[in-house]
């Protein structure tokens, strides 16, 4: 049974709880390892991402909470990278910059521009926002929408350099089955040419468990078809909860396991 946590979110981006909270919580619950992966920063307000003004505090106090306890728990620093092509900074610039431990990429904002009002944001708690900028940016048409996102997924999977990939089909969870159904051939094309590329690049694939605990999906990030193809191609992976408050940091983790272990055994090699 996983042990750790490393898609952690905490006050410097939209968290609602301390890093220290996270890291008291963690020792409760026996965990050996606590990564933090504050939404990186972007070059235009928005509610969600760390401000670039706040990254040194934000690396300085997660070096503090290592030294502190670090015959207790491992302490990792890292970010959420946010992939938006010819906006966000270069993967490995961040990363030097700020001398973190890791990096976990990610799509959350479709398109190619500076101004948050021209990208469509598939993420967050709201579908009605789903649904604006699916008509706004691509006249109601799904399939341009889906390709779009898988399409800049894959640029970040060819250009960046980073460790995990968070929630790759994450596309899926706003849509409800309104607009398509997994089983569609050309969806599953789309998704089976990103997971091919996670393989080819050595990337971790995340099994991500917040869309369960906040009921906006009724299964995990990858879906049980996706993960079982990752499976097969030997893909490694590791269990998130994506976690925003500290009594998340562990969230479905015991039934991610149980999903594991039945995807497994319904494709024995």
């Amino acid at each position: 049974m996983q042990n750790f946590n490393i898609h952690t979110h905490s006050i410097y981006s939209d968290g609602k709880s301390t890093p220290r909270e996270h890291v008291e919580e963690a020792l409760r619950q026996g965990l050996v390892k606590l990564g933090f992966s504050e939404h990186s920063p972007l070059p235009f307000d928005n509610t969600f991402s760390v401000k670039s003004e706040r990254m040194p505090e934000y690396v300085a106090e997660i070096a503090t909470l290592k030294e502190e306890f670090k015959d207790q728990i491992e302490i990792l620093c890292g970010l959420e990278a946010d992939y938006i092509p010819g906006v966000s900074e270069t993967f490995s610039a961040t990363k030097e910059k700020y001398h973190l431990d890791y990096l976990i990429g990610g799509v959350h904002l479709v398109g190619h521009s500076a101004n948050p009002e021209e990208l469509w944001f598939i993420d967050g708690p709201k579908w009605e926002i789903y649904d604006e900028g699916l008509m706004k940016f691509f006249d109601g048409d799904i399939r341009k929408g889906v390709r779009a996102f898988y399409d800049q997924t894959n640029q970040m999977l060819e250009h960046e350099e980073f460790d995990i990939i968070a929630h790759f089909d994450k596309i899926k969870m706003h849509n409800r089955d309104r607009y398509f159904h997994e089983d569609d051939e050309w969806y599953r094309k789309l998704a089976l040419e990103t997971l091919d590329l996670i393989h080819q690049k050595g990337i971790v694939m995340e099994i991500n468990t917040r869309g369960i605990y906040k009921k906006r999906y009724n299964g995990f990030y990858p879906s049980p078809w996706l993960l079982k193809e990752a499976f097969k191609m030997g893909i490694p992976t590791i269990i998130s909860s994506d976690a925003h408050h500290y009594s998340e940091l562990t969230l479905e983790f015991d039934s991610a396991f149980r999903h594991c272990e039945e995807v497994r055994r319904s494709n024995p090699t």
